[in-house]
C-alpha cells in the first residue's frame, strides 16, 4: 500500500518537475515528496525484519506445523508500530527540504528545484536538531536503511537453517509444511535482494556527493538524485507483483478480490 502511495504522489510530481522545471504544488511537494520517501524505506526496513522474526520464530518454535494462525489484531499492531515508527523518523526531511529558485543562463527561465536547507525561522532548539540530522544523513541512511535489513535478514537466514539443519531431515524434507516454509523464505530473500539492489546507488550517490558536491555541478548533481528517484520508483513497482508472484495464497486472494477478475 505504501509502495502505491509513492508511485501515486511522487511520480506524478517528479515527472511534472522533470518536466516543465516547475514544482507541482511547490514548496508543499518538496516536503512531503521526501518525507513519503524516507517513510518508504523505513516501512521496507522494518517489515524485512518483522518477516525474518517471523520465519525465525516458525523455525524455533515447538510443533511448528500446527502452529495457530496470528490474529489480524496482532498483524495490525505490528503494521502500526512499522508505519508510525517509520513516518517518525521520517520527520526531519520535512523540516530539511524547501523550494528553491533559480534562473536558467540557456533560456533565461526560472526553474523550481528542492533543495537540501533548513529554514531559518525554526526555533533554535528545533534547527541545531535538524542541522544535525542533515550532517548525519548520509550514516544514517546507510547503516539503518540499508545494512540493517540486509544484516538482519541474513542473520535470520542463517540462524533458521542452521535450526534446521540439526532436525532430522527424514521430518523437514518432503512435508507440505516444509515446502510452504521454504517457499516463504526464498520470497524474503528475493524481496531483501529486489530493496539491497535498488537502495545500493543511492547510498553510493550519497558517499560520493558527501565528498566530491563542491567539484560537482548541479546538472550533475540533479542526475543523481533522479537516478536515485528511479531506483525508488521501480523498487515499488517491483516488489508488489513479486510479493503476489512468489507468495502464491496472498497472489490468489489478491485476484479473488479484484472485482475485473
Amino acid at each position: 500500500f505504501w509502495d502505491f502511495l509513492i508511485l501515486f504522489f511522487c511520480l506524478p510530481v517528479v515527472i511534472f518537475n522533470e518536466i516543465t522545471k516547475k514544482r507541482l504544488l511547490g514548496d508543499m511537494s518538496c516536503r512531503i515528496v521526501p518525507f513519503m520517501e524516507v517513510s518508504s524505506l523505513g516501512v521496507t526496513t522494518f517489515s524485512l525484519c518483522a518477516l525474518g522474526i517471523d520465519r525465525f520464530h516458525a523455525a524455533t518454535s515447538p510443533q511448528a506445523s500446527t502452529r495457530p494462525i496470528e490474529q489480524c489484531q496482532s498483524i495490525i499492531a505490528k503494521l502500526a508500530v512499522i508505519w508510525v515508527g517509520s513516518m517518525t523518523l521520517s520527520v526531519p526531511e520535512i523540516l530539511l527540504w524547501q523550494l528553491a529558485q533559480d534562473t536558467s543562463p540557456v533560456s533565461g527561465g526560472v526553474t523550481e528545484y528542492c533543495t537540501m536547507k533548513p529554514s531559518s525561522n525554526l526555533p533554535e532548539s528545533i534547527y541545531s536538531l535538524v542541522l544535525t540530522y542533515q550532517n548525519a544523513r548520509m550514516w544514517w541512511y546507510f547503516g539503518c536503511y540499508f545494512c540493517l535489513p540486509i544484516l538482519f535478514t541474513v542473520s535470520c537466514q542463517l540462524v533458521t537453517r542452521r535450526i534446521r539443519g540439526t532436525e532430522k531431515k527424514s521430518e523437514c524434507r518432503g512435508t507440505k509444511h516444509g515446502q510452504c516454509e521454504g517457499h516463504l523464505n526464498c520470497t524474503i530473500i528475493a524481496l531483501t535482494i529486489i530493496y539491497g539492489l535498488c537502495t545500493t546507488p543511492e547510498n553510493v550517490c550519497n558517499i560520493v556527493v558527501a565528498y566530491m558536491s563542491p567539484d560537482m555541478s548541479k546538472q550533475t548533481l540533479d542526475l543523481l538524485n533522479l537516478i536515485n528517484q528511479f531506483f525508488l520508483f521501480f523498487k515499488c513497482s517491483v516488489t508488489p507483483v513479486l510479493l503476489l508472484c512468489l507468495c502464491r495464497p496472498l497472489g490468489q486472494a489478491f485476484m479473488d478480490c479484484c472485482c475485473c477478475c
